[in-house]
């Protein structure tokens, strides 16, 4: 099996279902261990993604007061795998803020990938990439110049039990990332890594593509 995001042949394994990559430093689930769609669907049915609901508004926090502390509200925003709650959406339109939103299960309009974007916000979605590469090409293309690229992720560090590691044990995680694939995803898509924590991550274009 090959990373999916730097193609490199994977042959380190972190337990019985991941893999540790030694060009990227991502944990990259073993194929087999893939969800079917439909079973991915159902997954994320069960989750209780009430928008109004204030710990779930606490819990994407990081991402909506980033986007209101250094974006503007005239300022053209996509809320990439929203999910059946969107409520990072919610908030910033609360706050008069211009965000639309697109979710390969629940909001797959095709237009809304056509359009370019002054930020993208992906609100604990990049775990799910099962093709990290296409999809960052994907979001990569939907940005303007300076345009700014918001993830909330939880990243793993060494000190961390995998094995016991809440992330890893949910079955819809296929690729985790460590801060040094944060690094590796800002060089090789020309980004500027203009901020990150374990589980917020900004990246910033240098240019249009």
């Amino acid at each position: 099996m090959n990373c999916p995001l730097c193609h490199s042949l994977l042959t380190n394994r972190k337990n019985a279902q991941f893999y540790d990559c030694s060009t990227c430093f991502a944990l990259v689930k073993d194929t087999r261990f893939y969800l079917s769609p439909e079973e991915e669907k159902k997954h994320y049915e069960k989750h209780n993604n009430d928008v109004n609901d204030s710990g779930y508004q606490k819990f994407v926090a990081p991402v909506t007061q980033f986007v209101l502390q250094n974006q503007k509200a005239s300022d053209k925003g996509l809320d990439f795998g929203s999910g059946t709650g969107p409520v990072v959406s919610k908030l910033l339109t609360d706050n008069q803020f211009s965000i639309t939103q697109y979710d390969l299960y629940f909001e797959a309009i095709e237009e809304r990938l056509q359009t370019k974007y002054d930020y993208i916000v992906c609100s604990e979605v990049w775990e799910h990439f099962q093709q990290p590469d296409k999809e960052l090409i994907q979001l990569r293309k939907m940005l303007h110049e300076n345009g700014r690229l918001i993830v909330m992720t939880l990243l793993y560090s060494d000190e961390i039990n995998f094995e016991t590691w809440h992330y890893r044990l949910d079955l819809t995680h296929v690729f985790i990332y460590r801060k040094e694939t944060m690094e590796f995803i800002a060089e090789k898509f020309n980004l500027e890594l203009e901020f990150i924590s374990e589980r917020l991550i900004v990246f910033k274009t240098k240019n249009e593509l």
